[in-house]
């Protein structure tokens, strides 16, 4: 195939041009800023949890508070029945003295009940101060998220600044070469190689393979309008006054 040297030396600026957008699209797939919005969500799921998980410890103590704020109330109204029935003096001997041993126990069981209710409520404590605690690390964490975004769709409208502007100079490139050149070039980039690239001090600029001696005099040899391929890996080598041919 040949080609004008003027239009092959173009293919370089082409593939700067899809190097750079590589290099766009993998910054893209490996953004930190990217990376630090999901370890924070990460973050936030746990403390989400962590806190859910406390809010439910609080509600079944709380339950627990009110069950025994109940019974606590239920045997003092009890106490208190039997206290007013002891102080009327109109009971029989049998039934004051069952009424005594009954309060007795009334009272004893009023007190176990408040220990009980003093023990939970000095849990439920405990816990509030769990929950306050997890909530702050959540809403820190939710501020981190907010700041970790932005900081992330910056870099990303960024990036996308760039890559659109190196497509417009690409969609405007590849007009100046021909079909057959495009389609080679093409094609080699899709192997997941360089296109194109330059051809300076026996080495190609695309495998950094040095070639041997008779290669270099057969290529320096062949016409400057013949498109010459890397006999390593087959992209295209553009000779210019660099090349040193």
């Amino acid at each position: 195939m040949n080609v004008e040297p003027r239009i092959q030396a173009k293919l370089l600026a082409l593939a700067a041009l899809d190097t750079e957008l590589t290099r766009v699209a993998h910054r893209r797939k490996t953004l930190p800023e990217a990376e630090e919005v999901q370890r924070l969500e990460s973050d936030r799921v746990q403390r989400k949890d962590a806190a859910v998980a406390v809010q439910i410890v609080l509600d079944d103590l709380d339950r627990d508070i009110k069950k025994l704020e109940g019974e606590v109330d239920a045997v003092r109204q009890r106490g208190d029945r039997d206290r007013t029935m002891l102080q009327s003096g109109t009971i029989a001997a049998k039934q004051l003295s069952e009424l005594q041993h009954e309060l007795g126990s009334l009272e004893r069981r009023q007190g176990v009940l408040e220990d009980e209710l003093l023990e939970v409520m000095e849990r439920r404590e405990a816990t509030q101060a769990d929950y306050e605690h997890a909530g702050g690390q959540l809403s820190q964490i939710e501020d981190a998220m907010i700041d970790a975004t932005r900081r992330r769709d910056d870099a990303l409208a960024d990036l996308d600044s760039v890559e659109q502007r190196h497509l417009g100079e690409r969609a405007a490139l590849v007009n100046e070469f021909p079909e057959e050149l495009l389609a080679v070039y093409e094609r080699q980039r899709g192997t997941g190689g360089v296109g194109a690239a330059l051809l300076q001090a026996r080495r190609c600029g695309a495998c950094r393979i040095e070639i041997d001696r008779g290669e270099i005099a057969r290529i320096a040899a062949t016409d400057p309008q013949v498109v010459v391929r890397c006999p390593e890996c087959s992209a295209i080598m553009v000779r210019t006054k660099e090349s040193g041919l």
